[in-house]
């Protein structure tokens, strides 16, 4: 690997490759075999959350939120305070 490059950026693109799911299964094997070269810890998919799956429990805390200040905002309808009041 390049001297000049931050192993633990590298590790985190890597893992970033094998969890796009629009990346082949040939460069997601090939960050795989990278990784344990480099001695990081190598995703397993067991229990632990991923970056992806933390942004969308975010997204969806955004949602919840816009949702809330649909009904206390003037300027909304009736018909989008209704629908947030559902939703939430």
């Amino acid at each position: 690997m390049n001297q000049d490059k931050d192993e633990t950026r590298v590790a985190a693109g890597l893992k970033a490759t094998m969890h796009n799911p629009r990346t082949s299964d040939e460069a997601k094997e090939s960050a795989q075999e990278r990784l344990e070269e480099m001695g990081a810890d190598v995703p397993s998919g067991g229990t632990q959350q991923t970056e992806a799956s933390k942004e969308t429990s975010d997204i969806s805390g955004n949602v919840l939120r816009g949702h809330k200040a649909t009904l206390s905002n003037p300027r909304t309808s009736e018909r989008a305070k209704e629908h947030s009041e559902q939703v939430l």
